[in-house]
């Protein structure tokens, strides 16, 4: 019969992503604390209870969420197969500028709660940085070469920081400082360190 739809019914782990996919959408615009159970249950038209069925309670839901947007930094940060090192890493941080701008609220506040003695926050934020640091360990193509040391990874820590700071510094207040200038000064700067490094 026209103009009659049907709706498909979701696994439970399907429905589960589909709430978390909702919850790192509702987490580009507010932070972690702002986002809550009702406004979930209210933005995926289910009850309250259901998401409880799903998540347990606020501290686990909240968690899952930031969980779910970390993987998706991730994702969205992973270098570019071609090209050569420094191409890549500078399509990487292009695409991590980016998250943050879109999604700032929610990054802000993992920045925070992983500052602010929340172990979870903490244990998410330190998985999802050593996920995109490891990256430049893994890089043996053209350009430069990042050699897998102890102060290696104490250097290229170092330069994840400040290129954590100076992206939030940025998107906060871009005054007088073009995106490309910000992306050259990071791609140019981790090659620079890594230099200072001696082979063993």
């Amino acid at each position: 019969m026209a103009g009659v739809t049907t709706r498909t019914r979701l696994s439970p782990d399907q429905r589960r992503t589909q709430l978390l996919d909702l919850g790192v959408r509702l987490l580009s615009t507010r932070s972690v604390d702002e986002l809550s159970i009702d406004l979930l249950a209210e933005e995926a038209g289910i009850s309250r209870g259901l998401l409880y069925h799903y998540f347990g309670n606020k501290a686990a839901f909240h968690e899952a969420v930031v969980r779910h947007a970390a993987d998706d930094l991730i994702a969205q940060t992973a270098p570019p197969t071609s090209g050569d090192a420094f191409e890549r890493l500078h399509a990487s941080m292009a695409a991590y500028l980016a998250y943050v701008e879109q999604n700032l609220a929610g990054y802000l506040s993992l920045v925070r709660g992983s500052a602010g003695g929340s172990e979870a926050m903490r244990e998410i934020y330190d998985e999802a940085r050593a996920a995109l640091t490891d990256r430049v360990f893994d890089d043996e193509h053209d350009g430069f070469r990042v050699p897998d040391t102890p102060l290696a990874r104490l250097v290229v820590r170092g330069w994840a920081a400040m290129a954590e700071d100076a992206v939030l510094s940025w998107v906060l207040d871009p005054t007088g400082v073009s995106r490309e200038q910000l992306l050259d000064m990071l791609t140019a700067a981790l090659p620079s360190l890594v230099a200072t490094v001696p082979e063993q």
